[in-house]
Order: structure tokens, then sequence, then C-alpha cells
């Protein structure tokens, strides 16, 4: 069991710059890949971006492709995502997710992932 506690999110004006902690309660991310998914209003719940915890590779959406940057604190056992240049578009609940690292899987796909935080609020206003 994995308990993923999210913080940060807010309102912000467009061009602005966010942080987004996730943390795991109870054990480390070892072994584990951490990925980031949004879901804007009427929309399905997207991609965003990943990590791989013991190698630290990331990977993007396109869409955020150089303003967002995915980050891990080995000590604090958290992951961070950073979103700069911020756009309404970008508005959206915000989740943290984690799974144990399997061959074969597609960790860009939300079904393989199985520990969820509760989302945050991110609104960008024009």
């Amino acid at each position: 069991q994995v308990q993923l506690v999210q913080s940060g999110g807010g309102l912000v004006q467009a061009g602005d710059s966010l942080r987004l902690s996730c943390a795991a309660s109870g054990r480390t991310f070892t072994n584990y890949i951490v990925g980031w998914f949004r879901q804007a209003p009427g929309k399905e719940r997207e991609f965003v971006t990943r990590i791989t915890w013991n190698t630290g590779t990331t990977y993007y959406a396109d869409s955020v492709k150089g303003r967002f940057t995915i980050s891990k604190d080995n000590a604090e056992n958290t992951v961070y995502l950073q979103m700069n240049s911020l756009k309404p578009e970008d508005t959206a609940v915000y989740y943290c997710a984690a799974e144990y690292i399997s061959g074969g899987s597609s960790y860009n796909d939300q079904t393989n992932y199985r520990w969820w935080g509760r989302g945050t609020q991110v609104t960008v206003s024009s």
C-alpha cells in the first residue's frame, strides 16, 4: 500500500509558475515510477509526466515539454512538478500516481498505476 500526499496548486495568472509536491507516506519510492496526470473539466484524465525513481529518467507529454519539470528529492522522498509559463489550458485537477516498476507496462497509461493522490486544483487565469 502506498499513500500519496499532494500539496501545492492554486490560482495563478497566465505566465506564472507553481510547484506541486507528491510525498509517499510510510515508505520510499524506491523501485517505483511516479507520474503526474491532470483532468480538466469535461475532459478525460491525461498524462503529464513521469519519473523513474531509481534512475531519475523522465518523460513528458508534448503539451508541457519545455515548461514543466518533474524532479525528486531522495531525502524528502518527494516528487515535485515545477510548472512554469502556465497557460489557461493547463487548468485542471492534477494527480500524482505511483506504481511499482514491472517490465512491459506503459507508464503513460493511467490504468497502469494503482496508487493515487487525492488531486489538487490548478487554475490559470488569462
